[in-house]
């Protein structure tokens, strides 16, 4: 859903960033690596300490990088396949730290432990939806669909945590992890049932 705003941001909102980088000769690779540890840093430096919004505020600032360096890429003509591994691949850290923080969070200062699981389980499936249509496609098949990409499930959590700690509403962010619990295993079950679809007609063939 949220990929139709990436031509606005990538050629509107970052462009100068894109091209100030570009002149200053850092590689799309490299962008991406910071990107990452300012995730990392944001979630699990801020989170669990019970700085939710501030956490969300430094990783807003740099989860734009993964943005940033597609378009470098492009721009510069250095896409490589080495590139996409290593941005699919950090991003499944970046998420990990999202989700981990949170985990922290309520082991902690947030001291619910029903939510601290359930953060543990939004952090596992959404790993597992990204893994599921990884390995379908190394199979030959197709299990693209479901009902929450990964740009969708991190803005609905990075804006509901903000706006909670922001008007001391934690239910906006309960509610969310529930939403993307629900999500996230739906699509879980919706790309298994597809590849399955797929491998029994391959057999009969």
């Amino acid at each position: 859903m949220l990929d139709r705003f990436k031509g606005f941001w990538q050629g509107v909102m970052l462009a100068p960033f894109v091209r100030l980088f570009i002149r200053l000769g850092v590689s799309p690779d490299a962008v991406t690596f910071v990107g990452t540890l300012g995730v990392c840093a944001g979630a699990l430096v801020f989170f669990p300490q019970g700085h939710l919004l501030t956490g969300v505020l430094v990783i807003t600032a740099f989860v734009f990088s993964d943005l940033i360096d597609g378009q470098m890429a492009r721009e510069t003509g250095r896409s490589t396949k080495f590139g996409a591994f290593w941005d699919s691949t950090l991003d499944r850290i970046g998420d990990g730290a999202i989700f981990g923080g949170l985990v922290l969070y309520f082991a902690g200062p947030g001291d619910f432990y029903l939510y601290a699981c359930l953060s543990l389980y939004c952090l596992v499936m959404g790993s597992v939806t990204s893994y599921a249509r990884a390995r379908a496609e190394s199979l030959g098949m197709d299990a693209k669909g479901g009902i929450a990409e990964r740009a969708d499930r991190l803005v609905a959590i990075l804006v509901m945590t903000g706006l909670g700690a922001i008007f001391d509403l934690p239910i906006l962010m309960y509610l969310t992890l529930w939403v993307l619990a629900f999500a996230n295993t739906y699509t879980v079950v919706f790309r298994v049932r597809k590849v399955h679809a797929q491998a029994v007609l391959d057999a009969a063939l």
